[in-house]
């Protein structure tokens, strides 16, 4: 009986491990450094368009650079190749709203959190693996 209740634990600390290290991960993921995005919103951006199809919303004008007629041409038509996929709706304008996304909160709160957020997974699991091992 010793024998499979070693056993048991053993698993159970296999699994909680396992579960960390991904959670670990996740939080690596999640990290953004002080000037870009983190690497999960970067995945998020690369994988609704992988090969670089969609356009993108151009930013406005530079001082002096709406005088040139070239300049304002090819302006118009990329925001007219945004528009219209823009006005197709569902999954295409997701896809276009993912492609420029960034994280949701400024660096700083957002690394606040997560260092909150695995303090407590640390924690927790520190508890259910010191109650499995008594």
């Amino acid at each position: 009986m010793h024998a499979e209740s070693v056993r048991i634990i053993r698993l159970q600390m296999g699994r909680a491990s396992t579960v960390l290290v991904a959670v670990a991960v996740a939080l690596v993921c999640l990290w953004p450094p002080a000037d870009d995005r983190s690497l999960a919103i970067k995945f998020v951006n690369w994988a609704v368009d992988p090969r670089g199809e969609l356009p993108v919303l151009p930013g406005p004008f530079a001082l002096g650079a709406g005088d040139d007629p070239d300049v304002v041409a090819a302006h118009d038509m990329q925001v007219q190749a945004y528009d219209t996929l823009y006005a197709k709706g569902g999954w295409t304008r997701r896809r276009l709203e993912w492609k420029v996304a960034r994280d949701p909160l400024n660096p700083a709160t957002e690394r606040q959190v997560i260092l909150a957020l695995g303090i407590v997974t640390a924690f927790v699991f520190w508890r259910v693996n010191r109650r499995s091992s008594n």
